[in-house]
């Protein structure tokens, strides 16, 4: 398929720039088994939770990726941290006048120094020279790393706390997975009173996910990678809930790509334990082994997440699904409502 074939119109007043006043606050649009479409709203979801269902959630923890500083000459830098890789090692993007070399020193928030010790491709390798860690000093120092669509001066103190899941545990994303910012512990303390079970993954979310596809071919679309964790905890989860005839329920694309990845590195071809590095792209065409439903949110035009739930629901679903949404003013992205998709014909009603 190509690129083009996932492109849909957006107004820009449908990008969401704010969150709700509540998590709970959302729409939400349910694409049904058969390809019709319901309005509801985001607390409806518990309707469509059943009895032995498993919704498998995301919690890694954004942190502070954004950091403002400057060269020993004067000029000004910007950095947004791709990866903490160790206590006192980075792996970053950065804005500059000119990029510097390797050695060069830059001074950040004007409170410790990293030193550029190289390149690995696009992003440049820093060294922290204080005695705290890199974790330590992201956290104290760093901005919240909105999105590039959510077009406001700097984060809000409300981002600290919106752009981030209530269940977060494990810091490294740089980016919130964001199907799952909908979700207060009175929702989630309700899936469970519906019999269901709740289950973690971890990905942290890089800023590839905003990678635009620039190949029209999709084929040829070279998809960065994250770092993911399936536990054995997990693992058993889904093997009870396919013994009692439940579902397994994604929340958000980042979970469909751990149960995915940890199915497609075993030696089963079945999910098992899984810790390590993921590239995988879902197209249309693809089987899924792990996932029978979706939650999410919307996606950005030609992006290879609208790819991934076109894969679930159908290309002509998904883009009709989404000509709806416009249509009906849902808010769209990081900060907008959320869509619950059933694959068409799907024996789970």
């Amino acid at each position: 398929m190509k690129r083009q074939d996932f492109f849909f119109d957006l107004p820009e007043n449908l990008i969401a720039q704010q969150p709700t006043a509540e998590r709970r606050g959302s729409r939400l649009l349910v694409m049904q088994p058969d390809s019709s479409i319901i309005d509801a709203q985001f607390p409806d979801l518990l309707s469509y939770v059943q009895p032995h269902d498993l919704l498998v959630f995301n919690n890694t923890k954004v942190i502070p990726a954004r950091l403002f500083g400057e060269k020993s000459t004067g000029g000004k830098i910007e950095l947004l941290i791709e990866r903490v890789v160790d206590d006192k090692t980075l792996l970053s993007h950065l804005k500059s006048s000119r990029s510097p070399k390797a050695g060069a020193l830059l001074r950040i928030e004007d409170a410790f120094d990293v030193e550029v010790v190289g390149r690995q491709g696009a992003l440049f390798v820093l060294k922290v020279r204080c005695d705290k860690s890199a974790l330590e000093l992201i956290e104290r120092y760093g901005h919240m790393p909105l999105p590039p669509y959510i077009e406001r001066p700097e984060d809000l103190p409300e981002d600290k706390e919106r752009y981030q899941t209530v269940y977060s545990q494990k810091p490294g994303a740089v980016a919130a997975p964001t199907a799952g910012l909908h979700f207060d512990q009175e929702l989630l303390d309700g899936i469970q009173a519906k019999g269901a079970e709740i289950g973690f993954v971890t990905l942290h979310v890089g800023a590839g996910t905003f990678k635009p596809v620039q190949v029209d071919d999709i084929r040829e679309h070279v998809m960065h990678s994250e770092y993911l964790e399936v536990d054995e905890q997990l693992v058993e989860k889904v093997r009870h809930t396919r013994q009692k005839g439940g579902r397994v329920i994604a929340i958000g694309t980042t979970s469909v790509r751990c149960l995915e990845s940890a199915a497609k590195f075993s030696s089963t071809g079945q999910i098992a334990p899984y810790q390590g590095e993921t590239d995988i792209f879902i197209t249309p065409g693809y089987v899924f082994k792990e996932v029978d439903v979706l939650f999410t949110n919307f996606h950005l035009p030609e992006s290879t997440l609208i790819m991934l739930v076109s894969a679930l629901a159908g290309y002509e679903r998904t883009m009709a699904a989404y000509q709806h949404a416009v249509n009906q003013s849902y808010r769209f992205f990081s900060y907008g409502d959320a869509m619950l998709v059933f694959p068409a014909s799907s024996k789970y009603n």
